[in-house]
């Protein structure tokens, strides 16, 4: 049977590990062919909270892509540098033909003291990747989506964090609510060219984003060596539904109903994966 976005072209940022690769994978298991990028290596201020993601990890990507016989075009690329953005985009359509699906998904989590003790490195680069690279990879697509002239998709990657305060991560928390007007406002600009536009807000999810030393840290400060099992007892008191995070593919379902033709008339909306967290 056909998938759910056979013969689309989806493309994936921050594709080499986590909630990137489940998305680049899923889209794929429904008939999508793949544009994947990823920065693959660390970001130096990120590093004392979880290590960036490596080349490996996106040769890892490519061949579980291909280990569904769909074709992926990947690069290393950073979203920070916008002509290795665009040259990356552009090689990818060159090679398969189109873009229809766009998710946003490259993204750093930098936590640590109150907001105002928040350094202006850690500050910069957080707004450098998770709203700048964002708006540079709209920036990248939106002309190639317009001149197609057959509408589309674009999945912005949020969190919860985009909903309601986080005290400890003010960078990241004000990045994530900035996604959130970059998605409005583009809703409103693109409707008439039948370009859809929307937000996923995960609560925590299993990745190495999340499962980390510094994090289990960050949430069980009266431990001295706490565990994952210390965090998710921690993480489980903050959502609705009894379970201390979601999977990646929990958030790639709902990526791949809002690129789907399911979704084609949903736009502008702000799509929660959450577990309850926002309502407790």
């Amino acid at each position: 049977m056909p998938g759910r976005v056979a013969g689309k072209v989806a493309f994936v940022t921050g594709a080499a590990r986590g909630q990137g690769r489940s998305h680049a994978i899923r889209l794929a298991q429904e008939g999508a062919d793949i544009i994947a990028i990823d920065l693959c290596e660390s970001v130096p201020s990120v590093d004392r909270c979880y290590p960036g993601a490596t080349e490996s990890d996106l040769t890892e990507t490519v061949a579980a892509v291909e280990a569904l016989d769909r074709r992926i075009v990947a690069t290393k690329a950073d979203v920070r540098d916008y002509p290795a953005l665009k040259a990356a985009l552009d090689d990818g359509v060159a090679q398969l033909g189109h873009v229809d699906i766009v998710s946003a998904n490259a993204g750093i989590f930098i936590f640590g003291g109150e907001t105002h003790l928040a350094s202006e490195q850690d500050w910069q680069d957080v707004t450098d990747i998770n709203q700048t690279g964002v708006w540079h990879t709209c920036k990248a697509v939106i002309p190639q989506l317009i001149e197609q002239g057959t509408g589309g998709s674009i999945i912005l990657t949020s969190s919860t964090a985009g909903l309601k305060g986080t005290p400890h991560a003010a960078a990241y928390t004000a990045s994530k609510h900035a996604v959130v007007g970059i998605m409005r406002t583009l809703a409103l600009e693109l409707a008439p060219h039948r370009i859809r536009v929307n937000t996923v807000h995960p609560t925590g999810v299993a990745t190495t984003m999340i499962l980390n030393e510094a994090t289990f840290r960050l949430v069980s400060p009266h431990l001295e060596h706490p565990t994952q099992e210390d965090a998710a007892q921690v993480f489980t008191t903050t959502n609705a539904l009894p379970i201390p995070w979601v999977e990646p593919v929990d958030v790639s379902n709902a990526v791949l109903f809002l690129a789907s033709d399911e979704a084609r008339y949903v736009t502008g909306t702000e799509l929660k994966v959450d577990a309850g967290y926002t309502i407790r």
